[in-house]
Order: structure tokens, then sequence, then C-alpha cells
């Protein structure tokens, strides 16, 4: 199963719309404007939240925690490292790997491939493919995307000032 992001590159606040293969929309992702850390909810067609992320605020490394329904997930920390992004993951047995600069990357289970993550170049704000194996990973794999993008914007931010 195939989903599209595609990002606004102008934007007070995180609001765009993931799309399916068909050019459905799937889901809607809303960040808070004035919140402590930064969060994001993912919503599916009819409004309800499928996902819940958010920031740890006053963490030395950049810590996310994933929640679906009313059960926290995972928890998603970039490690430190000089050259390339690296990132764990806790409470799902999943492994990242690939460039993360370049926005081409995969996500495992023991060799099982989760889904495979692909920028769109040359287009009008980020746009991002995931090709996801298995329905039944779709949310936690979408929201372990997600929080990757943020913590790559804000890098790529903190970078620019």
């Amino acid at each position: 199963m195939k989903l599209y992001i595609r990002q606004k590159v102008f934007s007070w606040t995180d609001r765009f719309t993931v799309r399916d293969g068909d050019g459905r929309d799937r889901y809607t992702v809303e960040g808070e404007l004035f919140s402590w850390g930064k969060k994001l909810h993912v919503l599916d067609a009819s409004g309800r939240e499928a996902a819940f992320i958010r920031e740890k605020v006053w963490s030395f490394l950049p810590r996310y925690f994933v929640s679906v329904g009313d059960r926290e997930i995972a928890e998603i920390v970039r490690e430190w490292s000089f050259f390339r992004p690296r990132y764990h993951l806790e409470g799902l047995p999943w492994v990242i790997d690939g460039s993360f600069w370049e926005h081409d990357y995969e996500i495992r289970e023991n060799g099982r491939l989760i889904v495979t993550i692909h920028k769109e170049w040359m287009t009008w704000g980020d746009c991002y493919e995931l090709d996801i194996a298995d329905a039944r990973d779709e949310i936690p794999a979408l929201a372990v995307v997600l929080t990757i993008d943020c913590v790559m914007a804000a890098a790529a931010a903190a970078a620019s000032n």
C-alpha cells in the first residue's frame, strides 16, 4: 500500500494531507502552534485521531513518543552521531536504515520489510512516498516516518540559524 505525504512550503503550523495511491485523502496531520515541544495529531478521514506524536521537552537528544489510541507504542530517539543521523526505536522491534538526508530509507523487523520511504525531488514542498508492505503496520509506520521528518526539519532549521 502506498501513501503520499505532501507538505506545504509556507505554513505557520504543520497541516498537511496524506493521500493513498489513488489520490484520495487518507489522513490529515495537524500540528499545535503554541505548545511546549512539537506535537502532531494524525487524523483519519472521518476526523478521529489515529495517532499522536509528541516531543519530549528538555531532552539532550531529540526524543519523541508515539501513541495510538490510549497506548504509547513507541519512543523514537535520534542517536548521537557526527556524520549521519541514526534513530533508535523503543517499543517496536523495528530497525531503521538508509539515507535520512536524502529521505531514502527503510524500516524492517527481523528482516521483514515494514516500509520504504522515498522523497520525490523537484516538487513544490516536500513530497514523500511510503510503500507499506502490510496494512496492519500503516498507522505505526506513518507515525514513525512523520517523527523522523520532524527531527530532520528541526535539525535543518537549527543549522540555518
